[in-house]
């Protein structure tokens, strides 16, 4: 008989490897000339992603 533990184990397998083949599936690969700089000290740009960019501007 098997173990609840084993099948717990091979159900979240499972379903982490159906959601990674959904994800490559349907998303376009990153264009490395689009993407935004890693480090952009003293750049000026504004942050545009994080919870940082929901700062008020003035």
């Amino acid at each position: 008989m098997t173990s609840t533990r084993k099948l717990c184990a091979l159900a979240t397998c499972v379903l982490f490897a159906a959601l990674l083949a959904f994800d490559l599936s349907a998303s376009e690969p990153p264009n490395p000339y689009q993407a935004p700089p890693l480090v952009a000290l003293g750049s000026g740009q504004a942050a545009g992603g994080a919870h940082c960019a929901a700062l008020p501007s003035q």
